[in-house]
């Protein structure tokens, strides 16, 4: 029989994961991580970054730029260290987010809803873009990933800042995909359920959250950070060669039942 080699296989491929410090950015780093890639996690608390890398380096070579992705510069900086310190970058996962502050549509100022989307958007914005650009002049394609949420397609109340984000979002790697397909770079969202992150949690933990919510999850438990890493090394790698502009819903039944 040949010897064929797994698709999945990450070495000597190397991965840029914003917000990987914690949460789903973290899930998806590990895996990456533990699939052969050499990681690079972009977050803002430089103690969070030096716990994640510590975890990291359990699976071989990682490294933390300290970065706040709605910042030009700084996303310029630490893209230019990534460089130096990588020599290139093969997957991009734009996962940096902010949450919205739970205050009533009509009660909501503008300066708070450009709090959310000056990260969640324009920081994803600056974040693809800087990576494309490195994608475009090896020459060799990659893959964009834009973790976005289920509240790109659903109704939440009190939360129009952070649906509005994710929305645009979506709507981006969509049109990222169709460009960049003919330098051989792929682009899909990721569309995640209620996971259990520290975003999220609080809500999650609730008794009353529990009680509406839980019910309707088919899987019966709320999503972990682990159950993003194989997605994570699908759309890095060669299997998914053929894969882009697409939304892949990650939320355990959720929204089908």
């Amino acid at each position: 029989m040949p010897n064929v080699p797994s698709p999945f296989d990450l070495t000597d491929h190397v991965s840029l994961v914003t917000g990987g410090n914690s949460g789903i950015g973290l899930g998806m780093a590990e895996g990456l991580a533990a699939a052969g890639a050499k990681v690079c996690i972009w977050g803002t608390n430089a103690e969070r970054n030096d716990r994640a890398v510590t975890r990291l380096r359990e699976y071989g070579t990682a490294q933390a730029v300290q970065c706040d992705v709605g910042e030009p510069d700084q996303v310029e900086r630490a893209m230019a260290r990534t460089i130096e310190e990588f020599g290139r970058v093969d997957s991009c996962f734009a996962n940096a987010g902010v949450g919205s502050a739970g205050k009533p549509f009509l009660n909501t100022e503008l300066s708070e809803f450009r709090r959310v989307t000056r990260v969640n958007l324009d920081g994803a914005f600056l974040t693809l873009q800087a990576a494309a650009a490195q994608m475009v002049a090896q020459g060799t394609g990659g893959s964009l990933v834009g973790t976005a949420s289920l509240a790109a397609r659903q109704g939440q109340p009190r939360g129009q800042a952070y649906a509005a984000s994710k929305a645009g979002l979506v709507a981006m790697m969509q049109a990222i995909a169709v460009e960049l397909a003919k330098h051989k770079i792929r682009a899909n969202s990721i569309l995640p359920g209620w996971v259990s992150t520290p975003l999220a949690d609080p809500a999650l933990e609730s008794e009353g959250f529990q009680r509406r919510v839980l019910p309707r999850m088919p899987v019966r438990r709320w999503g972990d950070p682990t159950d993003f890493r194989t997605i994570a090394v699908y759309l890095a790698s060669p299997a998914s060669a053929f894969h882009t502009g697409d939304s892949l819903t990650i939320d355990g039944g959720y929204v089908m039942f």
